[in-house]
């Protein structure tokens, strides 16, 4: 499961780094435009995979505290 939320973010990350240098939106791209049921869903992982991601930053900041 941490491999495939890090996977979402990672997509994430770079779909928001060609939005910001190129303003193009691989995801709308490949599924359809951005309000397409697919892109939704895309969209969607990503974020809870962001959410979900947030416990590495708490597990780290716990190891080293």
């Amino acid at each position: 499961m941490d491999k495939f939320a890090l996977l979402l973010v990672i997509i994430g990350a770079l779909n928001w780094g060609l939005i910001g240098l190129f303003h193009f939106d691989l995801v709308a791209t490949l599924f359809g435009g951005a309000g397409t049921l697919i892109s939704r869903i895309v969209y969607t992982l990503v974020g809870l995979a962001g959410i979900y991601s947030i416990k590495f930053f708490v597990s780290e900041r716990e190891r080293t505290s």
